[in-house]
């Protein structure tokens, strides 16, 4: 059989319907457009799929022409389907436990307990650089809102008999203002939550900071039994717990 007709044959194979469904099966196609280049759309949902399975580290600020793309995802459905999605996976895990009065489940809060898609809304959904100054002002005023899908774990964990410990980036002097914030939004109770203290951590990243708390937590007693987070940073590094869940953040890299 020649070239050219090997080539007929696959592609006539590739684009068959499928047995028992009206989709067909096509051949990949060749980039398209500009230089070759993808459209704006599928290559900023690459660029967040690359953020998500953290293949893309140590970026500053999203691509200045992803901005709309990440707004439509954020206020859109997928989002809340998504999150949906990781914290259904978290509580079906959970109900298959034997539950021991030391288990805990660990909780980041920024934008995973508490959103601050107001914040960003109103700051380029993280085209700008991350301002600290004005981000800490934000957080001091106590508005954030519960992401619905994890109050819905949250609530499941304690019903199973879990206890939850926050661990968050946030430094001490907001601390309180976060417990105000959280229980406000429906978080009304938990075993501990632990802030940033800037005169052990000052300096150390985010990874060092909340892997040496989760350590001290094993090291009370307590089983970390699974442990969920918007950033990396928060699911890996030493004591991780027994499973981690990413939730989905395109905003910022911590």
């Amino acid at each position: 059989m020649n070239t050219k007709l090997c080539v007929l044959f696959v592609l006539a194979f590739v684009t068959w319907p499928c047995q028992g469904s009206d989709y067909q099966v096509f051949p990949l196609r060749m980039k398209t457009g500009y230089n070759e280049q993808y459209p704006t759309e599928v290559s900023c949902a690459s660029w967040r799929l690359g953020v998500e399975a953290n293949n893309l580290v140590k970026w500053k600020t999203v691509p200045a022409p992803c901005q709309e793309h990440v707004a439509d995802y954020l206020l859109g459905d997928q989002y809340r389907s998504d999150s949906k999605t990781v914290c259904r996976e978290a509580y079906f895990y959970a109900k298959t436990l034997n539950i021991t009065q030391k288990d805990i489940f660990v909780f980041d809060v920024d934008d995973t307990a508490l959103s601050n898609l107001q914040y960003f809304a109103n700051h380029g959904f993280g085209v700008e650089e991350h301002n600290a100054t004005a981000f800490k002002i934000w957080v001091s005023y106590g508005e954030a809102f519960a992401l619905p899908e994890t109050l819905k774990l949250y609530n499941k964990l304690l019903a199973l008999g879990i206890k939850v410990v926050f661990i968050t980036e946030r430094p001490l002097d907001l601390k309180d203002v976060t417990v105000s914030n959280l229980q406000n939004v429906g978080f009304y109770k938990w075993d501990k939550l632990i802030a940033r203290d800037p005169s052990i951590y000052s300096g150390k990243l985010s990874n060092a900071f909340k892997s040496s708390e989760r350590t001290k937590l094993a090291e009370e007693g307590f089983r970390i039994v699974g442990n969920i987070g918007d950033q990396w940073s928060d699911i890996l590094g030493d004591k991780r717990g027994f499973r981690t869940f990413k939730l989905p953040n395109p905003l910022y890299y911590d």
